[in-house]
């Protein structure tokens, strides 16, 4: 299912776990990784100086454009030198390259050639945001790809505890495959978890789930609780102290998630342990 792997790093503190993840993935699936780091020169491309007036053009000199680019694409050099030492010593089939470019659109397009996308959940400038709030990059990604894509956080720990929340939607079935091969070849232990108010119509959405992860080598273990999903979803992660959340990346109610963002958007921006985001 899993045989090619694309980590996209950039130098930030989760480039580490991203790499650990990388690996650890690489080792269960016996997949190939294409690590890519992305030099985004766009900020080379222009300058915007706000002065009392208001907005006026700035042309930085060409001797400050090309150092300041000489020094970008020396730090890309280095981090992605770092990564390569850490996989070549797993010995691990990978490629690497540095590439020019908006992130966004480096990424989607090297996504057509993987089966699956790895990233931290913040970039390079995370320390200058609010802790909680996912970095841009990650989110304009999540909605460009279709392939699934594994987002880490800044600690690696293997994955003994799976998260699967399931509410019986076309997308949320879509994540059991993915459920039933992790929990197998980690040997992990997966929790399948509805949030609804109606205890039989609950039952009914676990056990259906449950029969479809019947046909892997799995013990399935089904949780449901009552309240708002995203918030119970989080709240059982942390509770119940799981690795890994694995769920679609739509819920059941579309025309609520229009109105007020969906449950997997609010999950991905708030969640404390890695979660793989399945399309």
């Amino acid at each position: 299912m899993i045989k090619s792997i694309l980590i996209a790093v950039d130098g930030a503190e989760y480039t580490d776990p991203v790499i650990k993840y990388a690996i650890y993935l690489a080792k269960a699936f016996q997949a190939k990784l294409n690590i890519v780091t992305v030099m985004d020169v766009r900020i080379f491309e222009w300058s915007v100086y706000l002065g009392v007036d208001g907005f006026a053009p700035v042309i930085p000199s060409a001797t400050y454009l090309d150092e300041s680019k000489h020094l970008l694409q020396e730090k890309c050099e280095k981090v992605l030198q770092k990564c390569i030492e850490m996989v070549k010593a797993e010995n691990i089939t990978f490629t690497a390259s540095q590439i020019e470019g908006s992130p966004v659109e480096i990424i989607s397009g090297q996504a057509n050639i993987v089966d699956m996308i790895l990233l931290g959940a913040r970039g390079e400038f995370a320390k200058w945001g609010r802790s909680k709030l996912m970095g841009a990059t990650v989110e304009a990604i999540s909605r460009e790809c279709s392939k699934p894509i594994f987002i880490s956080q800044k600690e690696f720990h293997p994955f003994n505890q799976i998260l699967v929340p399931y509410d019986g939607s076309i997308h949320s079935n879509k994540a059991l495959p993915y459920a039933g091969y992790f929990a197998e070849n980690f040997d992990a232990k997966p929790t399948l978890f509805t949030v609804g108010n109606n205890a039989e119509s609950a039952n009914a959405i676990l056990n259906e789930g449950e029969k479809y992860l019947e046909a892997y080598d799995i013990r399935v273990r089904k949780k449901s609780r009552r309240g708002n999903p995203d918030e119970e979803i989080l709240n059982f992660s942390q509770e119940e102290e799981m690795d890994l959340i694995i769920m679609g990346a739509y819920g059941n109610s579309r025309i609520k998630e229009a109105i007020l963002g969906s449950t997997t958007e609010r999950v991905m921006r708030n969640a404390k342990i890695p979660l793989l985001l399945v399309k």
